[in-house]
């Protein structure tokens, strides 16, 4: 008896995504150390000096990392309530955070108590910041004011109140200390000058602003907002530029990269985008478990930080050069036990004889049910579309696929309809599932009208098959455009006609 020859899965080119080198740069990371926290992490900011350490905002504490630590380096508790937007100045020694309970302390970094507290908001402070020349302190809170304080004198600077909704995002700039810009629950967008009593700039984002960044050159402004991130040239006014909708819920916290080449955007939806801040297209994305309130680039993108809603803090290092190649080696495939035995360099001597164990072959289980000629049952085995399709193909090469097809409940027909109905344009599947499609119509169409189910199914075939017709005949008029075209393009041959000297 002839031996059972089981189906070839034919090789079909892969679809994968193209890898370009974005790609390369950001998958360059490790597996990411989780770190859980007492609550959910509201704030993250990297010191600018060495080694980089970073503050972390959660519940009633802050903590103060490594690069490379798990636990944390140093803890701040003099809250009474939740704190909110732990910030470094930028010489790294002292730290400044808001409350629920509408005060602002300020730490020093070696140190455990506050040095500096500020009263006068009335409500939580969720906004914190140094300006540029680390004498003075930003602040923004739910009683609709932000407050430049100083902290020499403990005192109150200025205060403005022109938010109608709560204030919980702002930043100073880096070049001039006296600018600064807030982003605000009433949708808005305004840029305060010290030495003026008004603000000086107001930009709607048409969304409660969540998250607002300054570019290096501080040109230009990028505010998130609902779902949208939206860029401003602040040299043209407010002048919007750019509108991105790439996240399905609120984007909640922005970051530039060390270059500033790209900008990377975190959501609830669980996800992190980074756009090309060239064209402003996506060119990468991370995905994380839970809800992102938080995110932090560390400096020359050595680590991605990212706090979520269930109180994670999420770590991804990079490789460094060492670990790649480490990692490189250990792909590589590893000598098998004669060359253990023998050595690498092992020559067969002509007398020598193989003894080769015999190696069993394990059929698949679509296989085995070709073997029991359980038509049926080989054809719903088969769940990949490769395979699927190679067993299709099979089942024609033998005559059965017919009877593979017939003889099926609502279940089974609607559950074989989905299958074409995702695969039967996919050009490398077509040649195989217009048969099964011709022979399923065949089988079924005196019960066409008994379920509403399978009717819509086929509804929708027949929708896609139109569609796929039209498309084909286009592209066959636009190919015969381009051919002639590229007739017309190439040079003319002189040939001789017969009989005469005329030369055409």
């Amino acid at each position: 008896m002839a031996s059972f020859k089981s189906t070839k899965i034919p090789i079909y080119p892969k679809l994968g995504e193209k890898v370009t080198p974005d790609t390369l740069y950001w998958k360059n990371y490790k597996a990411p150390v989780q770190i859980k926290e007492f609550g959910a992490v509201t704030s993250i900011d990297f010191s600018s000096l060495a080694p980089h350490n970073y503050a972390v905002t959660a519940s009633t504490r802050i903590h103060i990392y490594g690069p490379f630590s798990t636990e944390p380096v140093k803890t701040f508790t003099r809250f009474k309530d939740t704190a909110y937007s732990g910030k470094f100045r930028s010489d790294g020694q002292l730290l400044v955070a808001g409350c629920e309970d509408s005060m602002v302390r300020l730490f020093d970094v070696s140190g455990k108590v506050a040095l500096r507290v500020f009263k006068g908001h009335t409500k939580g402070v969720h906004v914190t910041d140094f300006t540029s020349d680390c004498y003075h302190i930003l602040t923004g809170s739910d009683d609709y004011t932000c407050r430049l304080w100083d902290i020499p004198n403990s005192t109150e600077l200025t205060s403005y109140k022109e938010h109608t909704d709560y204030i919980r995002c702002g930043i100073t700039s880096k070049l001039n200390r006296d600018i600064f810009i807030t982003g605000s629950y009433d949708h808005t967008l305004r840029m305060f000058d010290a030495r003026v009593e008004k603000s000086v700039m107001t930009m709607d984002h048409s969304q409660p602003v969540e998250s607002v960044l300054l570019y290096p050159s501080e040109g230009l402004l990028v505010s998130a907002g609902g779902r949208y991130v939206k860029v401003w040239d602040l040299l043209k006014g407010g002048q919007p530029l750019v509108s991105l909708k790439n996240h399905h819920k609120t984007v909640t916290c922005l970051s530039l990269s060390s270059n500033g080449q790209r900008l990377l955007s975190a959501s609830l939806d669980r996800h992190v985008k980074i756009y090309n801040t060239t064209n402003y297209k996506v060119v990468h994305n991370f995905d994380y478990a839970a809800s992102i309130l938080s995110l932090a680039l560390a400096p020359d993108d050595e680590s991605i930080v990212v706090g979520m809603t269930n109180g994670v803090l999420s770590i991804k290092h990079r490789k460094s050069p060492e670990e790649k190649r480490e990692m490189a080696g250990k792909q590589r495939m590893q000598p098998v036990y004669r060359i253990f035995v023998k050595g690498r360099n092992y020559v067969p001597k002509k007398d020598d004889f193989l003894v080769s164990k015999p190696v069993k072959s394990h059929l698949a289980k679509y296989d085995k049910q070709l073997k029991k000629f359980n038509i049926s049952k080989a054809l719903d085995t088969a769940l990949e579309p490769e395979i699927t399709v190679a067993v299709m193909k099979e089942l024609d090469r033998r005559g059965t696929l017919k009877n593979a097809l017939a003889g099926r409940d609502e279940q089974n027909l609607s559950q074989l309809l989905n299958f074409l109905i995702g695969n039967v344009v996919d050009p490398r599947f077509t040649p195989v599932l217009v048969t099964a499609t011709e022979m399923i119509l065949d089988i079924y169409q005196a019960v066409v009208g008994q379920s509403s189910v399978v009717d819509r199914q086929l509804v929708r075939l027949q929708e896609l098959v139109e569609r796929e017709v039209d498309y084909q005949q286009d592209l066959l008029e636009v190919l015969g455009m381009l051919d002639t075209l590229f007739a017309a393009s190439l040079p003319r041959k002189e040939v001789p006609c017969p009989g005469s000297k005329t030369v055409l």
